[in-house]
């Protein structure tokens, strides 16, 4: 199993309660209805709390300052995410999803990588 991690900045016109809320509301139900077209086994949404234990942390060690939120989006092998992304029904799905994310993603000030999950 692979996850591909994004760690996402809000689009500079929406807070973060806006940016959530629609994170939440509009794509994530848009997500979760294309899921089977990309192959993807499960999608977790991980949204940033605002807090003075964020702020605390960022200044003890010198971190940059907090993501929005972070996707997970879980698939069987990279294989098989690659078989995905090379289908027809992929390509037009990807441009949509592009398009949707621009609404309320910066991605000039975001992150997505591919991890494998190592459990202690």
């Amino acid at each position: 199993m692979i996850k591909l991690i994004m760690c996402l900045t809000r689009h500079p016109d929406l807070s973060r309660e806006s940016f959530q809320d629609y994170w939440q509301n509009s794509h994530g139900p848009f997500f979760m209805k294309n899921i089977e077209t990309m192959r993807a086994k499960k999608y977790v949404q991980s949204l940033t709390v605002t807090t003075p234990l964020n702020d605390a942390f960022r200044e003890s060690r010198g971190l940059q300052a907090d993501y929005d939120g972070v996707a997970e989006v879980w698939f069987e092998s990279e294989e098989d995410l690659m078989a995905a992304m090379s289908t027809p029904e992929m390509a037009k799905l990807g441009e949509e999803l592009l398009a949707d994310e621009s609404t309320f993603i910066d991605h000039s000030k975001s992150s997505a990588f591919i991890v494998r999950e190592r459990e202690f």
